[in-house]
């Protein structure tokens, strides 16, 4: 495991970048009974693991990290993140934080990495950010745009743009990954069977989404931690050591695909935990 970790913009299919990801909807876990568990967790001073999902998933693809930080005695919150605009979606991770008692390691896959870079920015519950295969952006980049300066992304040739009108009248496009190509390019790790329900039930991103810009970075005063997989091929190694390292994060690399909350559940977790350890 080593220290390490840069993209550019582009204006085609890599609004792909997409895949550094989104996804929609509101919680996957009620806020009520981890603000409950708090209470509890509180007395054991450990502190709330909030979770978010990048682009091309959803809450789900927590699970096996879930499962493992319930039996560890953390009190766990996974988003739904809604993956329609950086800024909204920031925002609504930013009200999930509100409701949870007590501190928070705040966890983004992919595009929920950019996510909680500006959900977690001047907030004083969290108190150490996870990053796995996710972007680390500064203030003015974007996931399209980061995801351009280095080489190794397949996600430009693999996306299914789908034309969509928002409740505003103004036009844009939700991107899937094509079901035939999900294993491979997202999650060659993981068995053909798991593979093809998370290419079925793969949440879409926006253009907008990815082409947003990042606000002040949460990283400059949190301490992070960053999980590299080093055969991602959505997020490309070079490119996520550069973010990593460029925000001082704490780095490990795994041999994994970019679904490596899916494959490497047990790596996931430890680092979140070895976050948490710093709570206090």
């Amino acid at each position: 495991m080593n220290r390490h970790a840069r993209f550019r913009r582009a204006h085609t299919p890599l609004a792909v970048l997409a895949a550094a990801a989104v996804s929609a909807g509101l919680l996957a876990t009620s806020v009520g009974p981890a603000s409950a568990e708090n209470i509890d967790s509180a007395q054991r001073g450990k502190p709330t693991v909030v979770l978010v999902h990048g682009a091309f998933a959803d809450s789900s693809s927590w699970n096996g990290v879930v499962k493992k930080l319930k039996k560890d005695g953390y009190p766990v919150v996974a988003a739904a993140n809604p993956l329609r605009g950086l800024s909204s979606d920031a925002a609504s991770v930013k009200a999930l934080l509100a409701g949870i008692d007590g501190p928070v390691v705040l966890v983004g896959h992919s595009y929920g990495g950019a996510v909680i870079t500006n959900a977690a920015y001047g907030s004083d519950k969290v108190k150490a950010l996870v990053y796995a295969d996710a972007f680390l952006p500064d203030k003015g980049e974007n996931a399209n745009e980061l995801a351009s300066r280095f080489p190794g992304s397949v996600i430009a040739g693999v996306l299914r743009p789908v034309p969509i009108t928002n409740p505003d009248g103004s036009k844009d496009v939700d991107l899937y990954i094509d079901q035939s190509k999900f294993h491979k390019a997202f999650a060659a790790d993981v068995p053909a069977r798991t593979a093809e329900l998370m290419a079925v039930t793969q949440r879409p991103g926006t253009g907008t989404a990815l082409n947003d810009t990042s606000g002040e970075p949460a990283w400059k005063t949190i301490p992070s931690w960053a999980l590299v997989g080093s055969n991602d091929q959505i997020i490309p190694r070079k490119a996520q050591l550069y973010m990593a390292e460029r925000a001082k994060a704490h780095i490990e690399e795994i041999r994994s695909s970019h679904a490596v909350s899916v494959s490497h559940p047990d790596a996931v977790t430890r680092l979140i935990e070895k976050a948490a350890r710093t709570v206090r």
